[in-house]
């Protein structure tokens, strides 16, 4: 994978913290309107209260992931200057943000789905789409900020869907489809899910601890709080960092390669 996907919030001006609107909810202790900074942010960009964000009722914070539009905002499109040395960018800065920030995530995905093998067959068409996006986060801010990101998801859908199914033709559980599925607070302990399609599912709170998720595609499956305890999701197919900061897991959950174990998991 593209190191830089991953967010480096070193070298990030904390647009996350600014940029961003939240509500005060079981997610986040206050509300926040998009373009001011959060209350916590620090002077160098750091958070005031990192260590002890969910203790502190921020644990939304600690499920969000930028895919590095962070430090590509910062860094590339602005030069390193930050919106407080010039705040006639900031206006710009926080617009470009989430745009540049969904287009990371789609490069992720690209990324992956070339990182197949059993997907070769449409590596050429992966790699034009990716070029293709990677261009976009290129341009000058202002035309970046009208970017359809919408039509981009629309011309890479067919490859990311292609590349899913012969990447799980291969499970033994076979290819069922469960694509949208409304499983909030399913029971699916012990499930034996291999090769099966979740994409968009809604599994806020499902059970799903000691299940085989193994080439399981879960792009877009919404995975607040279900409980992956001892689940398997080896080579889960486009598995996010943060559906898994999201979700719940234990010790004994099994992780792709590529992505890390929260650290407010048991």
């Amino acid at each position: 994978m593209d190191t830089t996907l991953r967010a480096d919030c070193a070298n990030c001006f904390g647009l996350c913290c600014v940029a961003l609107p939240f509500a005060a909810s079981a997610d986040f202790a206050a509300d926040k309107p998009a373009g001011t900074p959060c209350g916590n942010l620090r002077e160098d960009f750091g958070c005031g209260i990192h260590a002890r964000l969910r203790d502190s009722g921020y644990r939304g914070c600690t499920v969000y992931d930028c895919f590095g539009a962070g430090q590509h905002v910062s860094q590339v499109l602005y030069g390193g200057t930050s919106w407080r040395e010039e705040p006639t960018t900031a206006a710009g800065m926080f617009a470009v943000f989430p745009v540049v920030r969904q287009l990371h995530e789609l490069l992720h995905h690209l990324d992956e789905a070339l990182s197949l093998p059993a997907a070769r067959e449409v590596h050429p068409g992966l790699r034009a789409q990716r070029d293709t996006v990677a261009a976009l986060t290129r341009k000058d801010p202002a035309a970046l900020i009208g970017t359809d990101v919408d039509a981009c998801r629309r011309e890479a859908g067919p490859l990311l869907g292609r590349a899913s199914e012969l990447a799980r033709a291969g499970a033994r559980g076979g290819r069922r489809d469960r694509r949208g599925a409304d499983l909030m607070g399913a029971r699916l302990r012990g499930a034996d899910l291999r090769g099966t399609s979740l994409r968009g599912a809604w599994l806020i709170a499902a059970d799903l601890s000691g299940a085989d998720l193994r080439l399981t595609d879960l792009l877009g499956a919404d995975l607040r709080d279900a409980d992956l305890a001892g689940a398997d999701l080896t080579g889960a197919v486009f598995l996010t960092q943060p559906q898994v900061n999201a979700a719940r897991g234990d010790g004994a959950t099994r992780l792709p390669g590529t992505l890390t174990r929260p650290a407010h998991w048991a």
